[in-house]
């Protein structure tokens, strides 16, 4: 009665341990056309694929271990990829996979595709390469790709992997993996990835062009040379003020003549002649250009003259001396003829006994 024990799923014969691999072939269709009941379209930018249920019953009698990886093969052009699995609610003898996927094996739609579980190295580096420039205009591109490689089991040289981000797809091409291996792919799950990027495809590294410097003029100037002549020796002087005012394009306004209420022309006033150090006080502001090596430390201070103190003194003075007249009051008050201090007051007045009274 245990003639037939040692056949079947155990093996061909008593003793004989069965294959410890996966493989399994499968009609590959991609993830927009699963039932709308197991469809996720998040699935189409990850790297795992859908399988029947058969071949979960098959991959727990065998020694897999987790996560569960396979290679994928296209045997009739010999690309191959690797990928991990999401879920086995796939039809049976059907294999559902990302888009991507199945351009990078060049896989049409109902496509054989031959599946067998592998293992492969847990990867520490990976290079990738944009297909666009316009992967550039994402602000923070790594933590964009740490994101998208949760959805990844594994990665594979010569992939072009799809990222969906802020409504835009990226094409990324996986250049170079370690540690290296015949499969040339790499597991990034529970792994700490360093990442480095290759310049996108098109991408044309601007020239540098560097600015023209034009060295400054520099004019020196000889001490010996300045004029210290009498009346000479102001700075106003020394940078020629006067000349910068006349330089300057002033333009005068109203320059008509101006007449009084009662018609009478108004006298012109004689032109007075300003010297130097009048222009550095009562002209218009101009702007300041000295040469190089030279410093303006301000106009110079003529202080006043003992005389025009003492004027100042008396005038101030005078001011102060203003006002100092008796004041008159409006009500103007009647005057006692009597002008004795000495008043007797009426309540303590008495009456002399000299006094009489006279009754008519």
């Amino acid at each position: 009665m245990f003639s037939g024990f040692g056949s079947g799923a155990f093996g061909g014969s008593f003793g004989v341990p069965m294959s410890s691999n996966f493989e399994d072939y499968f009609r590959c269709y991609p993830i927009a056309m699963m039932p709308d009941n197991i469809r996720k379209d998040d699935a189409n930018f990850g790297g795992k694929i859908f399988l029947p249920p058969s071949a979960l019953n098959k991959l727990t009698m065998l020694h897999i271990r987790y996560p569960m990886l396979f290679v994928l093969v296209n045997e009739s052009n010999q690309k191959q990829s690797h990928s991990g699995v999401l879920e086995f609610v796939a039809e049976e003898g059907r294999a559902y996979l990302p888009q991507w996927m199945m351009a990078t094996l060049e896989l049409s739609v109902g496509s054989l595709l031959k599946i067998s579980s592998c293992d492969i190295p847990l990867g520490n580096f990976v290079k990738i390469e944009p297909q666009s420039v316009d992967f550039l205009d994402i602000s923070d591109p790594k933590a964009v790709l740490e994101n998208v490689l949760r959805k990844f089991s594994t990665l594979t040289v010569n992939d072009i992997i799809e990222v969906n981000y802020n409504d835009s797809i990226y094409g990324i091409k996986v250049l170079e993996v370690k540690p290296e291996s015949k499969n040339h792919g790499i597991c990034v799950v529970e792994t700490d990835l360093e990442t480095d990027f290759a310049p996108p495809v098109g991408y044309v590294e601007p020239e540098y062009k560097p600015k023209a410097v034009s060295a400054p003029t520099t004019t020196s100037i000889n001490p010996s040379s300045v004029n210290r002549g009498a009346g000479s020796g102001s700075m106003a002087r020394s940078i020629d003020y006067a000349n910068l005012v006349a330089e300057s394009g002033k333009v005068d306004t109203f320059k008509g003549t101006g007449v009084k209420l009662s018609n009478k022309k108004v006298e012109e006033k004689e032109k007075i002649q300003y010297s130097i150090d009048d222009l550095a006080v009562d002209a218009d502001p101009v702007p300041l250009i000295l040469p190089s090596n030279q410093l303006f430390f301000g106009f110079p201070v003529i202080l006043p003259t003992p005389e025009e103190t003492e004027e100042e003194d008396s005038k101030n003075k005078e001011k102060l001396n203003a006002f100092s007249g008796s004041g008159q009051s409006l009500r103007q008050s009647k005057k006692r003829k009597d002008k004795s201090t000495v008043h007797t007051p009426l309540k303590n007045h008495s009456r002399s006994p000299d006094d009489y009274i006279e009754i008519d």
